[in-house]
């Protein structure tokens, strides 16, 4: 059996144990989580220190590798169960749930159907990028929101697979992160990955983004997603709806980059996107200091918002860019 390592995970095939990265951690330290147990991955994936839509479904197929080594068939499907509940919006983890348990049914080789999840989000990866570059024009003043590269995937990301391209052809001139409240995933995450890969960039925060449009100084916006419903509405990070009403009123490009898993045809619209709740601590204080709210104010948290397809200029997938009326006329629905 294979060793698969990517930024964010260390598989071990021959020794069944599963390593990933602690998000949470990041940028100050680099400490690394046992996933091998589905039940330890299930609070990973919910305490955010393994994240990204594409990741987590990666990291729940190959903790079930792991775990098939030592449990029950009917232990291996109560896991599942309990990975595929960790998250509610994010379609790519039951989508990946979804095939290992088919794989423990038919009683196929559950490590094998587990590493190849992984292989083919590497080279999704690579094809989002080698579609989307393109779309970058010589020059651009990019901008992004949360963190979508190789920490959110096993290969080099989505929206920031894109950007590494352009920037490798000497297309892209410079990135706008975004910090993304209320967690810092582009303000901790984003910066850290763009400082490893050398590409110039500047964080800014999540209200500054008005200013610099209006200012001429945005040229594109790109994002990732979380799920795409079958009319091109998506969820991504809160905070991706004002981008792209704000990426509208200024006649920017607004790009979705997403793997087609991320797509989910049985999902009609935006309106049916299960939105995530989260703990409202996350919104009245930063991890490890005090809280800078009332500790008992009343807290809204959702971790994501839902973006309809009018916003959208493209959406790029790794089977190819498709336009608004490509979408409209039901290239998502199947």
């Amino acid at each position: 059996m294979p060793f698969l390592e990517s930024l964010g995970l260390r598989y071990d095939g021959d020794a069944g144990t599963l390593h990933v990265l602690d998000q949470t951690r990041l940028p100050h330290e680099e400490r690394w989580l046992d996933g091998s147990d589905p039940a330890d991955m299930v609070g990973h994936i919910q305490r955010l220190s393994v994240r990204g839509a594409p990741m987590i479904g990666v990291c729940a197929a190959l903790s079930l590798a792991c775990a098939s080594r030592r449990c029950t068939r009917s232990q291996l499907l109560a896991h599942a169960a309990a990975l595929r509940a960790a998250r509610p919006t994010a379609v790519n983890l039951m989508w990946a749930v979804d095939r290992l348990v088919a794989a423990i049914k038919a009683d196929e080789d559950i490590p094998a159907a587990a590493e190849q999840i992984f292989a083919e989000d590497v080279a999704r990866c690579a094809a989002m990028a080698r579609h989307g570059a393109p779309l970058i024009a010589a020059g651009t003043r990019a901008l992004t929101h949360c963190n979508t590269g190789g920490l959110a995937t096993a290969g080099d990301g989505t929206a920031l697979a894109v950007i590494r391209r352009a920037h490798a052809e000497g297309r892209l001139a410079h990135v706008w992160v975004d910090e993304t409240r209320p967690l810092l995933q582009g303000a901790r995450l984003t910066t850290w990955e763009l400082a490893r890969a050398g590409i110039p960039h500047t964080l800014i925060t999540d209200s500054a983004a008005a200013m610099l449009m209006a200012a001429g100084r945005v040229d594109a916006v790109l994002v990732g997603a979380d799920r795409i419903a079958a009319n091109g509405d998506f969820a991504n990070k809160i905070g991706t709806l004002a981008l792209a009403l704000l990426a509208h009123h200024h006649a920017l490009p607004f790009y979705v980059v997403a793997p087609r898993s991320t797509v989910d045809p049985a999902c009609p619209g935006g309106h049916a996107i299960p939105i995530e709740e989260r703990d409202p601590d996350e919104v009245r204080g930063g991890p490890g200091a005090p809280p800078w709210a009332p500790t008992d104010v009343p807290v809204c948290n959702p971790a994501f918002d839902v973006t309809p397809a009018a916003l959208v200029t493209a959406w790029v997938l790794d089977t190819g860019v498709l336009r608004r009326e490509e979408v409209d006329a039901g290239a998502l629905r199947s």
